[in-house]
């Protein structure tokens, strides 16, 4: 079982500005901290973005790597250029990035859903307990 991470996806207010900045540039995200569970997410795992409060989308972990040694490490996550859509799931806001459990992970939604529903009505249905 593949474990994931979870980030903020701040100064994004919607999928579609992050769909476009990973498609313009090789999408790697930089963090402070290398995570140590860097070998299980590896085999499989994806980083789940938070837009305004809610897990919507999510992208491949294709390769984690520290950069530099001691205080001056840094840690930068090579993901795939297609971000995917998840069902709606709501998230506190938090700092950095943290584990996220297969079991805790939304699902992907199918292509047809992720183009026909709106993302505010898949919130809203999911806040109703609808969907």
């Amino acid at each position: 079982m593949a474990l994931h991470l979870i980030k903020l996806c701040v100064g994004v207010s919607e999928v579609g500005e992050l769909a476009d900045w990973a498609a313009q540039r090789r999408p790697i995200v930089h963090t402070r901290q290398t995570p140590k569970r860097a070998a299980e997410i590896l085999q499989g795992g994806s980083l789940y973005w938070v837009i305004k409060g809610q897990i919507l989308v999510r992208q491949s972990i294709l390769a984690i790597e520290t950069i530099e040694e001691g205080p001056a490490s840094r840690c930068e996550i090579l993901l795939d250029q297609t971000p995917a859509r998840t069902a709606p799931q709501p998230r506190r806001a938090f700092q950095g990035w943290r584990y996220l459990t297969a079991d805790d992970a939304p699902s992907d939604l199918s292509d047809n859903a992720s183009e026909t529903l709106p993302a505010e009505l898949a919130v809203a249905l999911r806040t109703l307990g609808a969907w």
